[in-house]
């Protein structure tokens, strides 16, 4: 009992902080906010991509929560305790919550808002801001994938789709198109995918390497998500470049909460909380 007291005195001292994570921000965010001496770090990742962005430090979960109500329920009893828990065996509430998924991921977004309002957590959302049209890019902008597609008809014959594996199906139908899709890990098994051919890779990218991928390949055309962030955004350039359109795919709502554009503005934020 007396080599537990230590370590149960310094998990009642700690903050717990719950980052929904999955992005390079996220993993930079919980190595920053590990730092912080007052804060312990438990990140979730959803566990949709076979290679996540993992961080480096601190308490990490795998997987879904069941909705708002499953996380409201994991912000009141954590089911993640490093330390063991209380002295008597009982796990932790979390005491603050950023949002750092990815811009499209909408549901665990609004999940997380409504489930730190139940429970009364302070909450934050890392909104890496989207990009922005300049002089010289060619975007027919529409709200998802399916008007994406249809966007292509009468368009395009050789099309660069970099919306991630999960929305392929959309252009499955499009024979006439060939594709060179971009995704981090393969599609489903037996899932509808287009014509053309898959390459896995993960960004960053430079603009070398994807002006010399779009001529090589003789796109004319480009799909994407709007993203934001620096990672993917080369390939909007080398578009830029060639005359290349972009059909771009724009971000889905985000819930009505506190927000801020990058990792110091959570670091910023978490500190005043303390």
């Amino acid at each position: 009992m007396t080599i537990l007291l230590p370590a149960i005195r310094d998990n009642l001292v700690k903050k717990r902080l719950l980052i929904l994570g999955g992005t390079g921000d996220a993993a930079e965010l919980a190595v920053r906010a590990s730092q912080i001496a007052d804060i312990e770090v438990v990140s979730s990742l959803a566990g949709r991509t076979q290679q996540p962005f993992t961080p480096k430090t601190g308490t990490v979960r795998i997987g879904g929560f069941g909705g708002a109500a499953g996380l409201a329920a994991f912000l009141l009893v954590s089911a993640a305790r490093p330390y063991g828990g209380y002295a008597n065996g009982e796990d932790r509430p979390i005491d603050f919550l950023i949002d750092a998924t990815h811009p499209f991921a909408a549901q665990i977004s609004a999940n997380a808002a409504v489930a730190a309002a139940e429970c009364n957590v302070p909450f934050l959302m890392l909104v890496r801001p989207a990009w922005e049209r300049v002089e010289g890019d060619r975007w027919i902008e529409v709200a998802g994938y399916s008007e994406a597609a249809r966007a292509l008809l009468g368009l395009s014959q050789r099309v660069f789709l970099t919306i991630g594996r999960q929305e392929l199906a959309a252009f499955a139908g499009l024979d006439a198109i060939w594709f060179l899709m971009r995704a981090i890990d393969p599609p489903a098994l037996n899932s509808p995918i287009p014509n053309g051919k898959l390459l896995l890779a993960r960004g960053p990218f430079s603009l070398e390497d994807e002006r010399q991928l779009l001529l090589e390949y003789q796109i004319d055309t480009i799909v994407s998500k709007n993203s934001g962030g620096g990672a993917t955004y080369a390939k909007i350039v080398a578009a830029r470049e060639l005359g290349i359109p972009v059909v771009m795919v724009q971000r889905p709502p985000i819930p009505d909460v506190e927000q801020v554009a990058d990792v110091a503005g959570a670091i910023a934020w978490l500190v005043k909380q303390l």
